[in-house]
């Protein structure tokens, strides 16, 4: 069964499209540490079903999922409408 886990930051690369910007994801496990994914590993998480990513943002919580363009994987937020992406407006990881 899949954990569920929050992403509460992000490292970027300097691209702009939005399916090549994020390079991973981390946040702060419920027993204080601090952890981080490459996009790829958390792409393989994410498919292998070890883990299901969540974001909060402006007070709503959506889930991180792979799409896919021009043949490669990204993670994105479910379609909740906001804008910008929910992943891409949230802080950079320290």
């Amino acid at each position: 069964m899949a954990q569920d886990v929050q992403i509460s930051c992000i490292r970027k690369t300097n691209r702009f499209e939005p399916h090549e910007r994020i390079q991973g994801v981390g946040g702060v496990r419920t027993d204080g540490v601090r952890w981080y994914r490459t996009e790829t590993q958390a792409i393989a998480d994410i498919e292998n079903g070890t883990y299901r990513l969540w974001v909060s943002a402006g007070g709503k919580s959506v889930w991180v999922i792979v799409a896919s363009r021009l043949g490669r994987k990204y993670l994105k937020t479910e379609p909740d409408g906001d804008q910008p992406n929910n992943l891409l407006s949230l802080p950079e990881c320290p």
